[in-house]
């Protein structure tokens, strides 16, 4: 693993090496223990999308790691007057140990590893989220104690987070029904590459009958960072597709919710879901510092051969 752009970049045995590695990170966080391996390692973060868990777990994760962490807005860089992405790629991996980089367009983050000497972690872009996948794999795990043959049900867009999570299940053996409006289905690409992974993909317009049995019931904002322009339409075209009491009810006993976060109550989510007894949410914010600063060690030093 160089890099991490996509959740097909990881094996089944990565993705349990990750979240091993960030069980025993979060442990020792909260024994106080101290775990500084990146001391002298920098981290470049590029972000051409503001955020709040992704820039502060990252920002963080890195400093509780000894390391030290450079926040780089587009504008700030030579790329707001022109310079490509790729000579902005040599340049920084001249001075930094990785790149963080969140981005509209995953073709930035293409050119930015293709010209990197240094590991690039996709922090978001327009196809895939994996370091939000990771980190709900993490919670799904500490909840259920396993992450085959269950039941992934989600509810809404079929958007960049959609893409990770499916590629996900298929590699840990997860069935997934993705319930949303005609028109607002996943990616074809994505389907395809999940389903050649061996994946059990559903796609329906129907969120009550695809929460049957559910043992996980996930759900994202209705309007991306990007789509604002599409606000009024997407709220009319994604009525019904909330995530509520009702959908609660014909699922699992110990289903668990989910949401990455920022939420929006009465719309993707009802306030009873998010709030109730069901809902994981707010772990699934703590553990992607936990992830995150998984995968910098396993892409900064232990799977560094030369430094072994």
């Amino acid at each position: 693993m160089k890099n991490l752009l996509s959740m097909t970049d990881l094996s089944l045995e990565d993705i349990y090496g990750i979240l091993d590695l960030a069980e025993e990170i979060k442990e020792k966080r909260s024994q106080g223990k101290v775990i500084d391996h990146l001391r002298n390692k920098s981290l470049g973060m590029i972000f051409e999308k503001s955020s709040t868990r992704t820039r502060v777990s990252f920002e963080v994760g890195m400093k509780d790691l000894g390391g030290h962490v450079i926040y780089l807005n587009p504008n700030d860089l030579q790329l707001g007057r022109g310079e490509t992405i790729e000579d902005t790629a040599k340049v920084l991996s001249r001075y930094l140990s990785g790149i963080a980089a969140r981005v509209y367009s995953h073709d930035t983050l293409i050119k930015l590893a293709d010209n990197a000497t240094v590991p690039v972690i996709n922090a978001l872009s327009n196809k895939e989220h994996p370091c939000q996948v990771l980190a709900d794999l993490m919670t799904i795990k500490e909840y259920k104690n396993r992450l085959c043959s269950m039941k992934f049900v989600w509810v809404g867009d079929g958007n960049n987070v959609c893409n990770s999570v499916m590629i996900a299940c298929a590699i840990v053996g997860m069935e997934m029904v993705v319930a949303c409006p005609k028109g607002y289905e996943p990616a074809e690409e994505y389907v395809a590459k999940a389903k050649a992974l061996g994946g059990v993909i559903k796609i329906t317009n129907d969120p009550l009958q695809a929460s049957e049995n559910a043992d996980i019931l996930y759900t994202d904002v209705w309007v991306s960072m990007g789509n604002e322009s599409e606000a009024e339409q997407r709220r009319k075209d994604f009525s019904g597709f909330q995530i509520n009491e009702e959908l609660i009810a014909v699922s699992k006993p110990d289903v668990i919710v989910m949401h990455c976060l920022p939420a929006h109550r009465g719309f993707e989510i009802s306030a009873g879901a998010i709030d109730g007894p069901h809902s994981v949410v707010f772990d699934q914010a703590e553990n992607r510092l936990h992830v995150q600063k998984a995968v910098l060690l396993k892409l900064m030093i232990l799977d560094d051969s030369s430094e072994s």
